[in-house]
């Protein structure tokens, strides 16, 4: 028993430092292009209406509106009556792909990102749409058959998961990672295309999605291996930057010349196999773990080759449930012997590579299964064996329904590793979402789309935190909204000493999710009232202050930068969010290097948060 132990400590040891090791170092290392925009070559014959520009801001209020300034890394396209937006189309046709990119939006504004000329998705202001469907903002565009009735022409488009849109004039970053058709070598389509993953704003709107055809408007008539980039620019104006394009083209490695030998028995540690004899053994098809054998223990050994076609470095992922795994080539190991597998990388040349691969099963209410993966240049991960099995995450979420519970109080983590010990988070069925931070009478965060995942506070013992699901903007790290300024160079304060803070707890106005939090700071009461836009696109607040004092001010916004776009309306950061005054004087300054916008704290401020 004592030397059982042993070998599991040494076990978990090495698990946990290649796992270290191979985490740090682990990624494919693909074909990456960053597109220079500072120039439009490497676009075919782009029409008159796209430009390369150093800055583009739309109107908030009217529609089509988008205006630029002079400079580079901003690709736009703006339509006027006279002349009229074009499709722009890449130079260079693609097939697997990995797209990275930020876009805005005009008020209104429709277009589109078409992979290989052929397959949409959707771009679109849909701003405000708590219900998103396939022709809105980051959907998968319908295909069309004009010989069906009316109504029934379009079928087959996917919507996203949820809407993650932010509003017009403000930056979105859209990555898709894509999977080109196969086809056979007499160019017969043998597997469709997919969209793998796709995100908007940080959130994943589709997995896996299996395109059984063309969209709507695709470029050919049949499906191709290769196509270029387009990007739709008929329909309004749009904006696009950091475009980043990475191709997986390259042949898949192959195994081959396969055998395999099981020794029925317990292995916990590394065996002299040639002096053992095997149980079963053989050619072997495909790598598996499944394999026949009357004990639930046993040490699985696979030899083979490798023919890698592109020289570079590889990594490699061995899944190995229930027991450890060892995976050699060229005799060096290149993930070394860990329990339930881990990862590793090699540097290979072009040519046959030998390959050993040990499996040893040693738990027995563990069901068998093998897993190998294998990513390098040009080349998105290939799963090499049938028996594997899916990656434990963890328990299954617990997601909050703002109609069931609108209002949940928890611990609530945010950027810069600071934990919000007296969060109340606030949901709608406008999807739109907030949370307040009661220790220091703030909202720190605002998001859209779904609600809250409760799993770190609700599974098992839980660690008391809840996580927004949905496209979320930070407002800045905890800090008063209500402070006093000795002077109009004093910092704005972060720490209660000296301010009398003292919460009231919240009382509700009509709607679940329509708070009223209460407050004393410097001496005066404070009402702070959040309430949910009922057109779903942002929050509006109205603080009300009573026995306040000339020095007391109000923190609307802060940032790198704020700039005024027209009177009362503010836009935050790089295009993050806007804040819209109805009520106040307010005053811009800078305070070591950054942005605020403060409002004396009269009778009543009111404004709206708009992302």
């Amino acid at each position: 028993m004592l030397r059982s132990k042993l070998f599991e400590s040494r076990w978990f040891l090495r698990l946990k430092l290649v796992a270290l090791a191979s985490f740090v170092g682990y990624g494919a290392q693909a074909q990456s292009e960053v597109v220079p925009l500072d120039r439009l070559d490497f676009f075919k014959s782009p029409g008159k209406s796209w430009a390369i520009v150093g800055n583009v801001h739309a109107d908030l209020e009217e529609a089509g509106i988008l205006t630029a300034s002079k400079g580079s890394g901003v690709l736009a396209n703006i339509p006027t009556k006279r002349q009229k937006g074009e499709d722009l189309f890449t130079n260079e046709t693609f097939g697997d792909l990995d797209l990275e990119v930020e876009y805005l939006m005009a008020k209104g504004s429709n277009s589109g990102i078409y992979l290989q000329g052929m397959y949409e998705v959707q771009l679109l202001d849909s701003w405000g749409r708590a219900v998103a469907r396939s022709g809105d903002n980051g959907g998968i565009y319908e295909r069309w058959d004009d010989s069906k009735p009316d109504g029934l022409k379009g079928y087959q488009g996917y919507a996203p998961r949820q809407n993650a849109s932010k509003a017009p004039g403000l930056w979105q970053h859209l990555k898709i990672s894509f999977q080109a058709p196969r086809f056979d070598g007499e160019g017969n389509k043998v597997a469709n295309a997919r969209m793998l993953r796709v995100e908007l704003n940080g959130v994943l709107i589709h997995e896996n999605v299996e395109l059984l055809g063309p969209t709507r408007g695709a470029m050919f008539a049949e499906e191709v291996a290769k196509g270029p980039l387009r990007i739709q620019g008929d329909h309004g104006a749009v904006a696009f930057r950091n475009l980043k394009i990475t191709t997986f083209d390259n042949p898949v490695p192959t195994l081959f010349d396969l055998s395999y030998e099981l020794y029925e028995g317990t292995f916990r540690e590394p065996a002299d196999l040639s002096s053992l004899q095997p149980t079963i053994s053989g050619i072997a098809a495909v790598l598996t773990g499944n394999v026949r054998s009357k004990s639930k223990q046993f040490l699985l050994r696979y030899t083979g080759k490798v023919r890698i076609t592109t020289p570079g470095t590889y990594q490699v992922g061995l899944q190995t449930p229930g027991g450890g795994g060892l995976l050699k080539i060229n005799g060096d190991e290149v993930v070394g012997l860990v329990q339930n597998g881990g990862r590793g990388q090699v540097e290979l040349p072009a040519g046959e590579h030998a390959l050993e691969l040990i499996y040893a099963k040693f738990q027995d209410w563990v069901e068998p299964g093998l897993g190998l993966t294998l990513s390098g240049p040009g080349l998105r991960e290939v799963q090499y064996s049938q028996s594997a099995t899916a990656a434990r995450g963890g328990a299954d979420p617990i997601p909050v329904d703002p109609r069931e519970r609108p209002v949940l109080r928890s611990f609530m983590d945010i950027p810069g590793r600071v934990r919000v010990t007296h969060a109340v988070s606030v949901g709608s069925e406008e999807a739109v979402h907030y949370t307040y931070d009661m220790a220091h009478g703030n909202l720190v965060q605002v998001w859209r789309g779904n609600f809250l995942d409760a799993t770190p506070m609700w599974n098992s013992r839980g660690d008391g935190s809840s996580r927004p699901t949905g496209a979320l903007v930070h407002l800045g790290s905890p800090s008063f909204s209500v402070a006093r300024l000795a002077s109009e160079s004093a910092e704005w304060v972060s720490d209660s000493t000296g301010t009398g803070f003292k919460p009231k707890g919240y009382r509700v106005l009509g709607k679940p999710n329509h708070l009223a939090f209460q407050y004393h700071v410097h001496g005066a009461q404070v009402e702070d009232e959040v309430e949910i836009l009922s057109n779903g696109q942002g929050v509006s607040r109205r603080i009300s202050v009573k026995n306040g004092s000339p020095d007391l001010f109000i923190r609307v916004a802060s940032g790198d930068s704020i700039q005024e776009r027209r009177e009362g309306l503010f836009i935050v950061d790089d295009k993050v969010y806007y804040v819209k005054v109805a009520s106040g004087k307010t005053q811009l300054r800078t305070i070591s290097g950054k942005s605020e916008l403060l409002i004396p704290a009269t009778d009543e401020v009111s404004y709206s948060i708009l992302f």
